[in-house]
């Protein structure tokens, strides 16, 4: 038996379950890149808004390239579970907020009228740092902002918001990019100015793009997870996610007409999100990337495999509390060593499973927010960044397999270069050109 509508009656009692008529409620945020941490996340909040008494939140999910996520919820009608696991055992919920997922390559035209809709007031993202069409200078680069991206479905969603007449949208980004909103506000704004340079105005006045910041440990779900989950509430969950307990959402109070009231179960609405996204970045990112690479260079699958490694958990002490910390704003209720003391208890949380190999997608993405910037800050050697770009160059040179990440050719040249920092950080550098007392920094790094 299969997880559905028709059989929600038969799950066990102790799986909680939405308090709302889901047939009700209207659709009002259309979310591009559904995968698991999304799930577990904000919907899983927007779902605990409308239980909480919110309505009319439902969330239409689009998949930009892959049919996958599609097929696991749709014949489920949009329902799911998430269950948290920790060393006490396990906790599931079936969340319902979601209506229905769109292919973007298969529905365009529904893709762009859910976004044109009069009830729809957010856009949300979770498609990964790449997911953004950056240059090497955070510009939008325009080969790669085509047809099928974010931009393109935005441009000709709002367009036909702007001709009817109705407000501007609220678009949240939820990657871990540094000032993500105005991020998403100057590349929508690049792209605009390009192809409906009218609109870029009406844009900038009419809709907003909060800065967030969104923490929740979500490995990928595996065919035991699910095996396991079937056993214990008798019955198949095909779109089923796997997580901690602990979640936090940071959200910029900077919105352009209604929101839920995430609030009310747990999100934290404030006036600057920036020392939150430092913090997470520069030591939970951070430390992740480190055990990802250097721990895959010890033999090591899993990140509480690697957290109870000595050696590399002082690595990753150094770097949260020696490197990171000392580069963070102060910020009210941000206290960075109880922060560092929490994160090193969720790395060793056994039951989550939480593959390396996964963390160590999309490195070129993501060091330089959670590296680079945090060397540049400081005087002396980052120890523990040392090590991490030690096991980055490592893994970029096929030492691990195949290299899941968009520049993975031009990564496995500069990894097998005769000066692989040069090549990498130097002036004409994959990644960017970094002070040359860093280069040295990295070359003396032995």
């Amino acid at each position: 038996m299969r997880l559905s509508p028709a059989t929600i009656g038969a799950l066990p009692g102790d799986v909680a379950r939405p308090a709302y008529d889901r047939d009700g409620q209207v659709v009002g945020i259309v979310h591009f890149g559904i995968g698991a941490f999304h799930r577990a996340h904000q919907a899983w909040y927007t779902d605990a808004a409308m239980n909480a008494g919110d309505r009319n939140w439902a969330i239409i999910g689009v998949s930009l390239r892959s049919a996958d996520v599609a097929a696991q919820m749709n014949p489920q009608g949009g329902l799911y579970t998430v269950t948290e696991r920790s060393a006490a055992g396990w906790q599931t919920r079936l969340v319902g907020a979601v209506r229905e997922v769109l292919v973007a390559t298969e529905a365009r035209e529904a893709v762009i009228a859910a976004l044109a809709a009069p009830t729809t007031h957010i856009a949300s993202f979770t498609i990964t740092e790449k997911g953004y069409c950056r240059a090497a200078d955070g510009s939008l680069d325009p080969a790669l902002a085509c047809q099928g991206s974010i931009y393109a479905f935005l441009a000709e969603g709002l367009r036909r918001r702007h001709d009817d007449g109705l407000p501007g949208l609220t678009l949240l980004c939820c990657d871990n990019l540094a000032d993500n909103g105005r991020q998403l506000a100057r590349l929508m704004g690049e792209y605009l100015e390009t192809n409906d340079p009218a609109l870029r105005g009406w844009f900038e006045t009419a809709c907003a793009c909060p800065s967030t910041m969104v923490d929740r440990i979500v490995p990928a779900t595996t065919e035991a997870d699910r095996a396991e989950l079937s056993a214990r509430i008798g019955m198949a969950d095909h779109a089923a996610v796997m997580t901690e307990s602990f979640s936090q959402w940071v959200i910029e109070d900077r919105f352009a007409g209604p929101r839920p009231r995430w609030e009310a179960v747990g999100a934290q609405l404030v006036a600057d999100v920036r020392p939150y996204e430092t913090a997470k970045l520069r030591m939970l990112n951070g430390a992740h990337s480190l055990l990802a690479y250097a721990g895959l260079a010890k033999g090591h699958s899993y990140v509480h495999q690697a957290i109870a490694d000595p050696e590399l958990r002082q690595l990753a002490e150094s770097l949260m509390l020696a490197e990171a910390a000392p580069t963070i704003a102060e910020a009210s209720g941000l206290d960075l060593p109880a922060y560092a003391a929490a994160l090193i208890a969720r790395f060793a949380n056994p039951a989550l499973e939480h593959r390396l190999i996964q963390i160590a997608m999309d490195g070129s993405q993501k060091i330089p927010q959670r590296w680079l910037e945090t060397l540049n800050e400081n005087e002396k050697p980052c120890r523990g960044i040392l090590a991490g770009i030690d096991g980055w160059i490592r893994h970029i040179g096929g030492a691990n397999g195949p290299v899941d990440d968009p520049l993975a050719p031009e990564l496995a040249r500069a990894a097998g270069s005769p000066d692989p920092i040069k090549a990498l950080f130097g002036p004409d550098g994959l990644l960017g050109h970094l002070p040359d007392q860093l280069c040295a920094q990295l070359m003396d790094r032995k």
